[in-house]
């Protein structure tokens, strides 16, 4: 298994993954992207030129054989249990991006829901929250 990942390091490979798994990395998740890392404070102290680099390396392990799978319990580690709906939760702002929610990423959703164990009612509340800071 690859190196241990830092909490920064864990919270962008679920935006990158999120933003990956349908195959079309849009302007409006990568700029959604950036937006959070400069503005929560779960990225205290992260230095965003990094990110490019860990967008790179999530891809790489993506890529190897069981990539999604090693790649979520390399998430899970890396995140102490008190951030497991944060990461769900910025998982759930790529995919609302660009406003529309396609089948691969509502899998992925559901894949991160089973690993971090989150309850289904927590999960709703993010996801209705999503829907209405993206709602025209």
């Amino acid at each position: 298994m690859p190196s241990k990942l830092s909490q920064h390091e864990a919270l962008v490979y679920v935006m990158v993954m999120m933003s990956a798994v349908d195959r079309d990395m849009t302007d409006d998740e990568f700029a959604r992207i950036g937006g959070l890392v400069r503005f929560l404070p779960a990225f205290d102290g992260f230095d965003e030129n990094e990110l490019i680099h860990i967008g790179r390396e999530c891809a790489t392990q993506l890529a190897a054989p069981e990539g999604l799978d090693v790649t979520l319990e390399m998430v899970r580690e890396a995140l102490p249990q008190r951030l497991y709906d944060t990461a769900y939760a910025l998982a759930v702002e790529i995919a609302a991006a660009d406003q529309r929610i396609r089948n691969e990423e509502i899998r992925l959703l559901q894949l991160l829901r089973d690993r971090f164990q989150l309850d289904k009612l927590t999960c709703a509340a993010i996801e209705r929250g999503a829907i209405a800071r993206f709602r025209k």
